[in-house]
């Protein structure tokens, strides 16, 4: 039998307690979880690491959120993204919607609803890939 590999998932914001918030949680659910502080940081770590979702912070110094995702969909169109926004009408957001992102989570909201957004994207994604490799 296969042993079940560990998803990684890359946290990136400059807000260190909420970084260590949500990782606490997402390790505490069993995944494996690395961070950054600013999109410059998640691009190394994209390259370097190969995680398998990345949370991504919109407002941040050195290099924003929208900046970090469009250069990683230079690299990498298939990595599924998740941003992390605190504004609900976010303009940002409309400013990357073409990027391809898989979904939105909002500080203020509980962690057990970004887990659920986590997992449905996982889901689908792996579904994807599934789907790619049986033709």
């Amino acid at each position: 039998m296969k042993e079940k590999r560990q998803i990684k998932v890359l946290i990136v914001d400059d807000e260190v307690d909420f970084r260590q918030l949500l990782r606490f949680w997402l390790e505490s659910k069993g995944y494996l979880v690395i961070t950054a502080s600013n999109g410059q940081e998640s691009l190394e770590k994209i390259k370097k690491e190969n995680p398998d979702i990345v949370f991504m912070d919109l407002r941040m110094p050195v290099m924003d959120g929208c900046e970090a995702i469009k250069q990683i969909r230079q690299f990498n169109s298939d990595i599924p993204i998740i941003v992390i926004t605190t504004y609900v009408e976010d303009p940002k957001v409309r400013e990357i919607i073409n990027y391809g992102i898989s979904g939105e989570f909002y500080k203020g909201e509980d962690f057990e609803k970004s887990l659920v957004m986590l997992e449905s994207v996982l889901r689908t994604h792996r579904k994807l890939k599934d789907q790619l490799s049986s033709d």
